[in-house]
């Protein structure tokens, strides 16, 4: 491991301390893993590829009211403070500009393969057992419900609507996660994600079975 990737880790551990459960550092963990999983699988700049997942959540605007400018100037801090150059610098803001689901009709359309990957590995950790997880962590730290009946999906919501959303972590599954799978950039990721899909699929049958108790 070389020593900028180390001392990067050693900052978003410390940045992330106390952070809520499903965008805390074992959440980066997982996604810089799978980011490095899927890189074996591309051609790709593997240094743009672990500091862009390891410093994709840095500063999630969800916890700083909204702020969408925040992560990249504390990662262009950080980087310019490890001598690391100017092009790597731009990659990787790229990439943490770009990533988000909620951004989605506002990236591009031709993405560089790092942030695809990337992308990927952080979808991935939204969905399967650990979204399931990530996503009712998430609904009790802002006290949604977690299910009603008579509340229906919201799908189709712009940016804006989708950020101001407080619906139902049931309804979440709908609005983002079981979309996840068909945004898939790779192979790699399309081949983890379905699996992770079908596990939702299951568990939500699970639930509302015992939710509709005869």
């Amino acid at each position: 491991m070389n020593n900028t990737i180390q001392k990067t880790i050693e900052f978003v551990k410390q940045k992330l301390e106390g952070a809520e459960a499903g965008h805390d550092w074992f959440h980066i963990e997982r996604v810089w893993k799978l980011s490095k999983k899927i890189a074996k699988t591309e051609n790709c700049n593997l240094e743009v590829v672990e500091l862009s997942a390891l410093l994709h959540d840095i500063a999630d605007p969800k916890f700083h009211n909204g702020d969408e400018t925040l992560a990249l100037k504390i990662s262009r801090e950080f980087l310019e403070g490890q001598n690391v150059d100017e092009v790597m610098i731009q990659q990787v803001l790229f990439v943490i500009q770009n990533i988000s689901f909620k951004n989605r009709g506002e990236a591009p359309k031709v993405l560089p393969i790092e942030l695809k990957i990337v992308q990927d590995a952080d979808r991935i950790d939204a969905i399967g057992a650990i979204g399931v997880a990530r996503t009712f962590n998430f609904g009790g730290f802002k006290n949604n419900l977690m299910y009603h009946p008579d509340l229906k999906p919201q799908l189709n919501m712009s940016k804006e609507e989708y950020k101001k959303s407080n619906g139902t972590t049931i309804n979440h599954f709908y609005e983002k996660l079981l979309l996840l799978k068909d945004l898939m950039n790779t192979e790699e990721g399309k081949k983890i994600a379905k699996e992770r899909h079908d596990f939702m699929l299951n568990f939500l049958d699970q639930f509302y079975k015992e939710w509709n108790v005869d």
